[in-house]
């Protein structure tokens, strides 16, 4: 059995805001995932038919799309470097260097796989559910039973 401190160690982020807020303060949120959610659709990123294209390499426009993502995330980590950006907070960001990992290789061919048969990966699930694609929660419930099961063997695993 985990004690309470081994157990806060997993649950508290190191640069986690400690600033509390009004409920209200979270429909920031939710207006941003909803813009976020319309856009998918237009982008049609939450289309079966698109994500299927991609993985059998007859168009460019999903891949063309997480490309952009990738660069925007490079240009964005580098810029947080070189002019040492703090968050809203005033607390420093830090990105940890990550170390390669076998596993690695085996969670990305689970994720993809996952990701072919289902036509959706977790970003666009709500936005797909939103739409009407009721059976995209099947997805959902299956990413988050995924989740749980990982985090009861997380221990066990090979890190």
């Amino acid at each position: 059995m985990k004690t309470t401190k081994q157990l806060q160690q997993y649950i508290t982020c190191s640069g986690e805001n400690r600033f509390q807020q009004k409920w209200y303060h979270q429909l920031k949120y939710l207006i941003t995932g909803i813009v976020f959610g319309i856009l998918f659709v237009k982008a049609e990123i939450i289309s079966w038919f698109r994500i299927q294209e991609m993985f059998r390499l007859q168009s460019f426009h999903m891949y063309g799309v997480i490309g952009s993502a990738i660069l925007t995330g490079m240009i964005s980590v580098f810029l947080i470097k070189k002019f040492n950006i703090k968050t809203i907070g005033g607390e420093k960001i830090s990105i940890a260097p990550k170390k390669f990992n076998k596993g690695q290789i085996y969670g990305g061919l689970i994720f993809g796989f996952g990701w072919a048969i289902t036509g959706a990966c977790p970003g666009p699930l709500f936005a797909q559910i939103g739409t009407g694609a009721f059976a995209i929660a099947v997805t959902l419930l299956s990413a988050v039973f995924g989740t749980w099961v990982y985090g009861y063997f997380r221990e066990k695993l090979p890190h």
